[in-house]
């Protein structure tokens, strides 16, 4: 038996349980965005509990097709009424405020001010949660049923905020094997007061290195990195791509505290290691496990399996975003989460790494670690047994998802769901390998290929995709 598999039958589940409530508890007031303090007391509580290096890289740094924007902080953001009562409050909660909102303090009628209002009509009691990172606007956000309470007349409104040169932050825990060959444990930290889509990943993950750092021998050595969402994780690649072949396994540890059954995501290999690993390690515990397809929206799996890199990373969740209806909502708060369940998630996190240091997906085909560009003779190969109605194209910024918004092809405000062209244009850039025609790309996506054909012409002419 392995010294992680002693581990796992040595559990206290009620004790962890409680432990990643408390920690959860801890950090969830905090104001957390793509960078600025909240990020920064998220990191240092979470080094108090396990060796944590921090990185800074400053505003205007390239990161692959990226740059590191400006850092945000915000202090003070409230409407008030034509009454003057304060109606939205930052200081209430976190997400009544757009995340990034440039400062503004002026007044304006109600028809004015709905532009800037969000909400969600189907959950009316709910204040959704919404991001302008890349776009420079502000807004609000606030249930439905007071939006639709506001009276007409003039409203006053007050941000106190900046956007300025700083740096974005990220920790990194590494916990040394008796190899080099590493696994990874990614999980984001840019969430403002969502309990299960951002707390619970993070509580896991610190707990998961916890035990590992108490297990004598490890054959892995386990990389834990806690960054902003897209953001982050490009970063982290840029920083790291000249040692990605010590890259064995990865995970995306988000959603892991609610009472659904385990979901897994595999990697866009399909059969790496991790893909078995994981399958056989919920088996072992008994637990059901549904899992899918990798498919490029999502997490940061999206930035680890661009096809430049190719990464063998897969997510292993409860209920997978989007398909709880406290999602991006104030509903997702320290009542949504358990500590049952939370437990029941290290155990699964730490029975996968038992089954990964047992050597179950050790071998990789000679695909460990690599960095794929993808292959210029397999390429050729395929130029020539495509038609002119089924083309192949390759991805010129393969490493990473190239930044649409830039280039006017994403929606500004981010926090909602994804249009139909825009998650078309994902699949186009994660597929375009050489390998996949646009028929292969609509097929597997199960979008209209119509839309797949737009999507590759909008990206060609953006100069992101070359036709083969």
């Amino acid at each position: 038996m392995s010294t992680v598999r002693r581990a796992l039958a040595a559990l206290d589940r009620d004790a962890a349980g409680r432990s990643m409530m408390d920690l959860a508890a801890d950090l969830y007031p905090i104001p957390r965005s793509l960078t600025g303090d909240g990020v920064r007391a998220t990191l240092e509580r979470i080094g108090s509990r396990i060796p944590l290096q921090i990185h800074e890289l400053p505003t205007g740094t390239p990161v692959l097709d990226w740059t590191v924007p400006r850092e945000w902080k915000s202090r003070e953001a409230w409407i008030r009424d034509p009454s003057g009562h304060r109606v939205v409050d930052l200081a209430d909660h976190n997400l009544h405020l757009v995340g990034y909102s440039v400062p503004v303090h002026c007044r304006l009628s109600l028809n004015e001010l709905r532009p800037h209002l969000h909400s969600l009509p189907e959950q009316p009691a709910l204040i959704p949660y919404r991001t302008s990172y890349y776009v420079e606007t502000w807004g609000f956000c606030l249930p439905h049923r007071l939006l639709e309470s506001l009276p007409d007349g003039e409203y006053e409104v007050f941000i106190d905020a900046s956007l300025g040169d700083g740096s974005m932050t990220w920790g990194e825990c590494l916990l040394p094997g008796s190899t080099t060959e590493e696994v990874l444990i990614s999980s984001h930290v840019c969430h403002p007061q969502l309990a299960n889509d951002n707390l619970s990943g993070i509580a896991v993950a610190v707990h998961l290195a916890e035990a590992l750092a108490a297990v004598p021998e490890r054959r892995y050595s386990y990389r834990f990195l806690f960054a902003p969402g897209t953001i982050g994780a490009i970063a982290w690649l840029a920083r790291n791509r000249e040692r990605l072949d010590t890259f064995r396994h990865g995970l995306i540890a988000a959603n892991l505290g609610d009472c659904g059954a385990f979901h897994y995501k595999k990697s866009r290999r399909g059969d790496a290691g991790i893909d078995r690993a994981v399958a056989a390690a919920l088996a072992e515990l008994g637990e059901e496990l549904v899992t899918e397809d990798f498919f490029p929206f999502g997490y940061d799996e999206r930035q680890y399996c661009s096809p430049g890199f190719d990464l063998p990373v897969g997510v292993l969740t409860r209920t997978p975003w989007g398909q709880y209806p406290e999602y991006h909502t104030s509903a997702d708060d320290l009542s949504f989460i358990r500590a049952d369940a939370l437990a029941g998630s290290l155990a699964a996190y730490l029975a996968t790494a038992a089954v990964l240091e047992d050597g179950l997906g050790a071998a990789e085909g000679g695909q460990k670690g690599a960095v794929h560009s993808g292959s210029v003779a397999r390429s050729e190969r395929a130029r020539s047994q495509r038609s002119d109605n089924d083309r192949c194209y390759r991805n010129l910024e393969p490493f990473g998802e190239p930044q649409l918004g830039r280039r006017g092809l994403y929606g500004g405000l981010g926090g909602a769901g994804r249009k139909e062209r825009e998650m078309a244009m994902l699949w186009v850039l994660n597929q375009s390998d050489g390998q996949h025609s646009l028929g292969d790309i609509a097929e597997r996506s199960g979008l209209p290929a119509g839309v797949i054909r737009d999507a590759a012409d909008a990206l060609s002419e953006a100069g992101l995709l070359e036709a083969l």
